[in-house]
């Protein structure tokens, strides 16, 4: 009896150290709250952040063990909410390292030149405002720092309106949906499960 015991006991503790192992180094959930990144991720959709495409952190702080690779234009990332660092935020990275961004009438410019190609946002109100939201920068991008947008660009809290990521803060890149539930409709997005995110 008590060798069956030690037995569930070992393969509880095991599992418990591979999914710490797991969360910490390899992969997390994330649950999508908001539309903000409407339409590449809807209310709902829950995926998998991969924790190791920019190096490796120690556990439960900023300290990176290995870096080895840095967030680049259009990665989709997971990143602690500057000004609320208990919670997370996802949002596309627009500007890296030395960028100059702007935003002029809600055309999105990098160095100079205007970003032709951004299949990934939608703006839903036709309206233009005069600073902040439409018409931002220009800025430049500090060493060590990211400036984020969200896809839905008019309904994007934001680095316009709260400045840029620090890189140690963070998270991982977004990967891919596991699984997509629309509240509204009470039904199972089946055709969004398993999605790539790019």
């Amino acid at each position: 009896m008590w060798k069956t015991i030690r037995e569930y006991a070992e393969a509880l503790i095991f599992a418990f150290v591979l999914a710490f192992f797991i969360r910490s180094f390899v992969v997390q959930a994330f649950k999508i709250p908001s539309g903000s990144m409407l339409p590449t991720l809807e209310i709902g959709d829950q995926l998998l952040v991969t924790k190791f495409n920019y190096g490796l952190k120690i556990p439960f702080t900023d300290t990176n063990i290995i870096t080895y690779g840095n967030p680049e234009f259009a990665d989709i990332i997971v990143f602690e909410y500057p000004e609320d660092p208990s919670k997370d935020f996802i949002k596309r990275v627009i500007g890296i390292p030395g960028d100059i961004i702007e935003v002029r009438d809600k055309v999105l410019y990098r160095n100079g030149e205007r970003v032709a190609n951004e299949p990934y946002i939608i703006n839903k109100d036709a309206q233009v405002m005069l600073e902040t939201r439409d018409n931002f920068g220009p800025v430049t991008v500090p060493e060590g720092e990211y400036l984020t947008l969200g896809d839905n660009r008019d309904e994007s809290y934001d680095s316009r309106f709260w400045g840029f990521v620090k890189r140690e803060k963070i998270v991982g890149k977004a990967w891919r949906l596991y699984w997509s539930y629309d509240a509204e409709t009470r039904s199972i997005r089946w055709n969004r499960i398993g999605k790539e995110l790019k």
